[in-house]
């Protein structure tokens, strides 16, 4: 993907995550919640609102890049099912939630958007899963 000085990253995935790096296509971030282990994928696109409207020529890097987040979040978290979503209802730059789920989370069967209140990781915790994301997914 061709990097454009016009995407910018909505102030509201930036204040509710911390940077992993940059993907092929998206910009990786670890939503700011220890209690679920949840990462964004938000497409370096200008401008992106519908997920329709991701030029075609994206769309299986996105998948793709889906994939690899779900495969590590599998691997390597507590996490025995993984939930992908694009809602866009409350901020409006097309951006994909990955979240690990478990039977015994805080909000299991629910939506996550029903568990209260996040809790922020400890330094120690969320370094060791944007490391962990980093090595794997080999973004530096």
């Amino acid at each position: 993907m061709t990097e454009t000085s016009d995407f910018k990253l909505h102030p509201q995935l930036r204040s509710d995550s911390l940077r992993v790096g940059k993907l092929g296509l998206c910009e990786l971030r670890l939503v700011n919640d220890a209690r679920f282990p949840w990462c964004l994928l938000i497409p370096r696109v200008p401008d992106l609102v519908e997920m329709h409207h991701l030029p075609t020529a994206h769309r299986l890097t996105l998948f793709n890049e889906i994939e690899q987040v779900s495969e590590y979040l599998l691997g390597h978290t507590p996490s025995s099912k993984i939930n992908v979503a694009a809602l866009g209802n409350m901020v409006p730059q097309l951006h994909f939630h990955v979240i690990g789920r478990r039977p015994d989370d805080l909000s299991w069967p629910n939506s996550v958007w029903t568990a209260g209140p996040g809790q922020n990781y400890t330094k120690t915790a969320a370094e060791t899963l944007i490391v962990g994301l980093r090595e794997q997914l080999e973004i530096s």
